[in-house]
This record gives structure tokens, C-alpha cells and sequence, in this order.
């Protein structure tokens, strides 16, 4: 009822303020860094209370089968959590199994490369540190890179209803479905406090815990922020669409969740403590977050539905793009300017004036400019290469694999 009344840029504020709360409400330990307490007796309840996992029972990971083994995790997780509610918290049957289809049409049907991403930068770390890759070590990358996709889940969920998204991977909405509609944020809410439950059940008695807490939620209050830089646009009027502002907001929503956080929990479970190394690191990783956001933004208009696994919205939402902000106050001339003012966020998706839209990008040569610059920022971070010294270029090159020159 109280969500139903809500606007979605509440419902994203309430989100982000749910996220502050947390991050101060936390208290890590003290004292010996290896030194992490289990007792807390104020959530022990019911008795079983905190629920873990002996990784004794984790399933086998086929480094052969990197998806199909990092697949086999994420049934894990979903079993765990429904298998969790009607005892830890009282659910009816239908709720826990309201939970589990939500679950499963969210969280899975992606590519997972963030995900996989930090299985595949642990191993590197490891190697390099001389750390044994066991099956306890893989599974529990493949748990932190869940930890991940389900960030990005509720995310997604999200962002779908503040931007009236059609489809997402290939499939309807979530919250276009007719029994799901504003429902969503609710489950949105939901995916993101289980993702706390996940770290805590396989994580909660490693040194390690506190700082992959304190890294989850930073990165989480640092996504939110980059969404509100990006809702607020709908508040501001085309010529505040600068491209300062746009990388301001995809380096926020975008690079430090889907690059830095892969990264930096790699290196948390391996022990990295120099500061310096995670700012080496980071700076490497915010060039490629930006640079993904604009293959991204360029993807939207340019990209099939079918390549890309939804359909462009880009123009309809009046989303401050990478397009946009270089051809409007870079390339356009005055008339251009007006063609802009008048369609931009204005038409719906699929007409003759968002293809009017499009086809002016066309006619700046946008297509060879976004050429231009991805070279030029693959250039930038190659320069950057070495600088780390406990984090091996493999995991950037790993990236940069993924990302350069793609298609979807």
C-alpha cells in the first residue's frame, strides 16, 4: 500500500536512504584485524540464527565449465534462501515461493560477466600471491560474484520501473508483469538485503568479512548516488547534459560496481591490504567503466534487440548519453540544437522521430567519433599497465577481453 503511493524517484531515494542507515549502523570490529566475533546476540533468534554453510557441501567448480559451475552456485544460493525464510522468519509457503520465482526471473538469464569476473580475477590474484586454488577458494569467489549479478539485479529491477522499461534479457519487465506491477520495489528491497544474508552465511566467520561489508555497502551507496545523478536529469533541461556530467554518472552508477567491486574483492580475500594498490587499481578500472558506459549509451541506439537483449530507450527517457552530450554541445549546430530540443525525450521508442534522432547522430558522424574515442581509451589504459604490483595484469587484460570492440 505504501510503495503504491510512492514515485519512483522516492522509491529509489528511500532505497539509497535504506543504504545510508546500514553503512552507519555497521560496526566493525576492533582490535586484531583477524580477530572477528560471531557473537551477536541480538539477531541470534530463532535458534539457528545466523545460518551457515560448511563448505564441506559446496558443489564441485569445473574450471571447464566456468558458466555452468557458476550457475550451480546461484541454484545454491536461492535454495538456501527459500530454505531459510519459513524457519528464520516466519514466511507462508506462498511468500517463500514468491521469493523463488522472483529470484529466479531476476537474477538469472544474464551474461554474468561481472559475476564471473571475480572467479576469474580471484584465481589470477591467487596465482600470483602463491595462494592453492581450491575448491573452497572458487566457490567462494563464485558467492562474492553473485553477490554482484544479485546487486545488479535489484538494480535493474529498479531502473526498469523509473524508466518504464519494456523488456530486460530478452524478457518482459518484471514489474510489467500483471501480477508483479509496483510489487517490484518491494522485491527490489528484497534482493538487495539478501545479498547481506549471502555474505553473511558463507562469509560471516572470515577475517575477511568485515571489509567485504564495508566494500559492498560503499559500493552500493556509490551506485545509488550515480543513479540519482542520472533520475535527476529528468529535472533539468538539455543544456545542463554536459558530457562532464555524464561521466560524472556513469562512473558512480556504472564503473564502480561492475569494475572496481569484481576487483577489490579478489583482492580483500586474498589479503591485499596496501592502499595504494587499490588505488592503482582503481584508477585503471574507473577508464574502462567509463569507456563501457559509452559502448553501452552507443549500443542503446545502435544496437538490435536482439544483440543487445532489450530495447534502446535511450532518446524516449531523456537520459543524459554519451551521444547526446558530445553531439549537442560539441558538434551541433543551432538548427541541430532545436531538432534536439524539440524530439529529444519527447518521442517514444521505435518512431520516425526517434529515428530522426538518430539518424542526426549519424549525420554528425557520432558512429566515428565513438570509434575514436574507444581507441583512444584503450590507448590510455595500455599506458597504465604495470603500475599494480600485487594485482597482475591479467585480471585488467581479462576486462579489457570482455569489453573492447563489443557488440552486445
Amino acid at each position: 500500500g505504501a510503495f503504491a503511493k510512492m514515485s519512483p524517484e522516492t522509491c529509489y531515494a528511500l532505497s539509497a536512504l535504506i543504504a545510508v542507515v546500514v553503512l552507519f549502523l555497521v560496526t566493525l570490529p576492533k582490535g586484531n584485524a583477524d580477530d572477528v566475533s560471531l557473537e551477536c546476540p541480538a539477531t541470534q533468534w530463532p535458534a539457528g540464527k545466523p545460518a551457515r554453510t560448511n563448505p564441506s557441501s559446496y558443489p564441485t567448480y569445473d574450471v571447464n565449465d566456468p558458466k555452468g559451475s557458476f550457475s550451480k552456485v546461484n541454484t545454491m544460493l536461492i535454495n538456501e534462501v527459500c530454505s531459510e525464510l519459513p524457519w528464520a522468519y516466519e514466511l507462508p509457503p506462498g511468500e517463500v515461493e514468491w521469493v523463488r520465482n522472483m529470484l529466479e526471473y531476476n537474477v538469472c538469464g544474464g551474461k554474468m560477466n561481472r559475476g564471473l569476473m571475480v572467479v576469474e580475477c580471484g584465481k589470477e590474484i591467487f596465482k600470483a600471491s602463491g595462494k592453492p586454488i581450491t575448491n573452497e577458494a572458487l566457490v567462494k569467489f563464485a558467492v562474492l560474484g553473485w553477490c554482484v549479478e544479485w546487486l545488479q539485479a535489484w538494480l535493474l529491477v529498479a531502473d526498469d520501473f523509473m524508466d518504464d522499461s519494456q523488456t530486460r534479457r530478452g524478457q518482459k519487465c518484471w514489474y510489467l508483469q500483471p501480477h508483479v506491477k509496483k510489487i517490484a520495489i518491494n522485491d527490489a528491497f528484497t534482493i538487495e538485503m539478501l545479498v547481506f544474508k549471502i555474505m553473511k552465511r558463507h562469509f560471516g566467520s572470515d577475517p575477511c568479512y568485515p571489509q567485504l561489508v564495508d566494500l559492498m555497502l560503499e559500493t552500493t551507496f556509490q551506485t545509488e548516488c550515480g543513479q540519482l545523478l542520472d533520475t535527476l536529469c529528468m529535472n533539468l533541461d538539455l543544456p545542463d547534459f554536459t558530457v562532464d556530467r555524464w561521466t560524472l554518472i556513469v562512473k558512480y552508477k556504472t564503473a564502480f560496481y561492475s569494475f572496481y567491486l569484481p576487483v577489490a574483492f579478489g583482492m580483500i580475500v586474498a589479503g591485499i591490504k596496501d592502499q595504494s594498490e587499490y588505488d592503482k587499481a582503481r584508477e585503471i578500472l574507473m577508464i574502462m567503466g567509463v569507456y563501457f558506459q559509452a559502448q553501452d549509451d552507443y549500443l542503446d541506439c545502435f544496437g538490435t534487440p536482439e544483440e543487445i537483449g532489450k530495447i534502446g530507450t535511450d532518446i524516449q527517457d531523456k537520459k543524459c548519453g554519451w551521444l547526446f552530450a558530445n553531439a549537442y554541445h560539441n558538434l551541433a549546430s543551432p538548427e541541430q540544437k532545436n531538432v534536439f530540443d524539440r524530439l529529444y525525450g519527447k518521442c517514444k521508442v521505435q518512431t520516425p522521430e526517434e529515428e530522426e534522432i538518430k539518424n542526426l547522430y549519424r549525420e554528425l558522424k557520432l558512429p566515428e567519433l565513438y570509434t575514436e574515442y574507444e581507441q583512444a581509451s584503450y590507448d590510455k589504459i595500455m599506458k597504465l599497465k604495470g603500475e599494480t604490483k600485487q594485482v597482475p595484469w591479467s585480471v585488467f587484460d581479462i576486462f579489457l577481453k570482455k569489453i573492447y570492440k563489443r557488440s552486445k
